[in-house]
């Protein structure tokens, strides 16, 4: 089992430097990126986190003026196990969800997919649970909150090697500095302030906790009598909330230094006053054992953890390259590590925007699990992947279940879901298959990084089910197998009844049942005859006019269905396209790129073509990709892909960045003008 003491022990090297001699400088690497801002930016507000854990803070280093940032990018305290549900409508507890069924080759098959006179039931299984903002600490004035009117002189930088943020800003003509922190192995949150209104008692720290709320904010502030807190002391230095929101709960301990207080302030909300604001806010699910840590203790274990971080794992150097967009791709790569460890490195897959604000009620999408994480292994730190992969075996008899309803072996993995594993009804999500390898090639990824038996016994279930649901799905027919229908392939925009053959999910079959072969080989068991079966008659990739198109049953893939995903092309990129035709495939590229709608793809699409292009050995191609100008490619000043404003942060755009720095390192699909240096990263297969 993997924990975040594993964030701390991170190694491998399998990509040695290239294209420079010696070894990088690290920490000058990392430091050059640091976020850096002097006025206030609701679209890209700070963070500090652990993976399992996130405070996100205005320019205060605190959550001091949320307003400007709540319709923006919401300032945002969350973890993997905070969750609410809200009480189900009257009537509801006994009735069950319709399903819609479709025809699968003669065999009627029920997915979740209408809410068609079923609206509540439907919409209230969409957003419970949801994730929970956990509480909003911020600094009061003379006892109210900060009015930004009076804040000037802003000077905050996040410092990437201490994993720290230091904010200065003058309030009322006086100075003011606030140093911010993550405890690296608890859901804590430290802080300093320093100030002559705090010496002077001016300066306050309020903290407040919302009800539940499936809305972006992850915050309901006008639903006073639905929530409880009860505060209690603790010790001389400590306050504690145990909060209680319906059936859901959990527990916050203030902890503090020096002269200063702590009591309840109303119903939901504390303060601390004194002449010293020196103190650390840590939560949990359940009531913690173990002693208070304080916000120096929190500081000094944060700095080693950070510079080991950087200090282990990949890196990579673009400086001295003559080409303006080398420095850029540079920051997007440091930022990008960054916040995926703080966002991504949990015991559950991250939702979209990670730990930042819900998207979705805060649930997860797993098809976007790869794009997540699959990068912690191919960066050489493969134990940040498996602290969410063993996530998997968890809730595999939730999967079995599903697989078995819908009359098929093996495990079906959910799409969107929370962590019980349940899957979310949906039009389009319920008929998506693309989730269902990547627990196979993420678990391939960890045995590359660690290949020995205990792995092979970690993910054997996980492995073996996921390919007996993959072989137990495809229907032969007239001596070939097919997917589909009904099928809705990564490209979202097709009819699940009339779509079948997706070119990237009949490779993704074809490659993963492969490994899943090959981890059977390891284990010293017989292969299945089944699976062998499906691989040798799996249909061919279709193919019209010489290119690849989205689906056999898609002609119109580049005329009326050119938006969205281009997922014809993951088929060599993101795989690895065994049998693939290379010829073909670039044609595909190079059409994709003329007649593709990029303002409605998404933001990994762009490292996804990267990856195809380098494949294929066109680093030129691979660049134009990487920077493209489109809405969905906007990367800000504190490293977030935005793509619109539900969406003001995607963690996937990130993640699926660093993977195609490691495939473009392996294939070396820079331009030869580019001075490019590598290490410690892990060669695709």
């Amino acid at each position: 089992m993997h924990t975040r003491r594993d964030f701390l022990l991170l190694t491998g090297s399998s990509l040695a430097a290239h294209a420079g001699e010696g070894a990088i400088d690290r920490k000058a690497l990392v430091s050059r990126h640091n976020p850096y801002q002097t006025q206030l930016d609701s679209r890209s507000p700070l963070s500090v986190g652990n993976g399992e854990f996130a405070f996100t803070a205005d320019i205060t280093g605190l959550q001091s003026v949320p307003q400007p940032y709540e319709s923006v990018l919401p300032l945002c305290t969350q973890s993997q196990w905070g969750w609410h549900s809200a009480p189900m409508p009257e009537g509801l507890a006994s009735t069950e969800l319709r399903l819609e069924s479709f025809d699968t080759y003669g065999r009627p098959v029920g997915y979740a997919t209408t809410s068609k006179g079923q609206e509540p039931l439907f919409n209230w299984l969409r957003e419970n649970p949801h994730r929970l903002n956990l509480a909003r600490i911020g600094l009061l004035c003379d006892g109210r909150p900060i009015d930004l009117a009076e804040v000037s002189g802003i000077a905050q930088r996040l410092d990437l090697w201490s994993g720290a943020i230091d904010s200065r800003f003058q309030l009322r003509g006086q100075p003011v500095r606030v140093r911010t922190c993550c405890h690296p192995e608890r859901d804590a949150v430290a802080a300093v302030v320093e100030s002559p209104l705090v010496n002077s008692g001016a300066l306050a720290i309020a903290v407040e906790f919302p009800y539940g709320s499936s809305k972006m904010n992850a915050s309901d502030w006008t639903s006073e009598a639905k929530h409880q807190t009860k505060f209690t002391a603790d010790g001389a230095r400590g306050l504690t909330a145990d909060r209680r929101l319906d059936a859901d709960g959990y527990w916050v301990r203030l902890h503090w230094t020096g002269d200063a207080e702590a009591a309840g302030d109303g119903a939901h909300r504390a303060v601390l006053r004194g002449r010293q604001l020196e103190f650390t806010c840590e939560f949990a699910a359940v009531k913690s054992s173990a002693g208070a840590v304080t916000a120096a203790e929190t500081f000094a274990l944060g700095a080693k953890h950070w510079e080991r971080f950087w200090s282990g794992g990949g890196a990579m150097d673009f400086a001295g390259s003559p080409d303006p967009r080398a420095a850029e791709l540079e920051r997007r790569v440091v930022l990008s590590q960054y916040l995926t460890a703080i966002q991504c490195a949990g015991s559950l897959p991250p939702q979209e925007t990670g730990l930042a604000c819900n998207s979705w009620f805060g649930k997860f999408h797993l098809e976007m699990h790869w794009w997540h994480a699959a990068h912690f292994a191919l960066w050489g730190r493969a134990p940040l992947l498996e602290r969410s992969l063993a996530w998997y075996g968890r809730i595999l008899p939730v999967a079995r279940e599903k697989a078995r309803k819908q009359g098929y072996p093996g495990a079906r993995w959910p799409k969107m879901t929370s962590p019980s594993g349940r899957d979310s009804p949906s039009n389009v999500g319920e008929l998506l298959i693309w989730q269902q390898p990547h627990a196979i090639a993420m678990a391939e990824l960890c045995y590359r990084a660690h290949p020995n038996r205990e792995t092979l016994e970690r993910y054997r279930d996980v492995v073996m089910e996921s390919a007996e649901f993959m072989a137990g799905y495809a229907v032969l027919r007239s001596g070939r197998y097919v997917l589909g229908p009904p099928v809705i392939p990564a490209q979202e925009n097709h009819d699940a009844r009339t779509t079948w053959n997706p070119a990237f999910e009949l490779q993704y079959w074809r490659e993963a049942l492969g490994t899943a072969q090959e981890w059977r080989t390891r284990l010293g068991l017989a292969r299945e005859s089944k699976w062998d079966d499906v691989r040798k008659r799996l249909s061919a990739l279709p193919v019209k006019d010489g290119v690849y198109l989205s689906d056999e049953n898609c002609p119109a893939t580049f005329t009326e269905k050119n938006r969205d995903h281009p997922s014809m092309l993951m088929a060599l990129g993101f795989l690895q396209g065994d049998g693939v035709d290379r010829d073909t495939m670039r044609r595909t590229l190079d059409r994709v790129m003329k007649e593709w709608q990029w303002p409605d793809t998404w933001g990994w699409d762009f490292p996804m073509v990267a990856m195809t292009a380098a494949r294929l050995g066109d680093p030129d191609t691979a660049l134009r990709a990487l920077f493209m100008d489109s809405p969905k490619n906007e990367w800000l000043p504190n490293g977030h892909n935005r793509q619109r404003a539900n969406l003001p942060v995607y963690l996937p755009g990130n993640g699926a960045l660093l993977a195609a720095m490691a495939v473009m390192a392996a294939q070396k699909a820079f331009p030869a003008t580019w001075k490019v240096r590598w290490e410690g990263l892990r060669a695709p297969a």
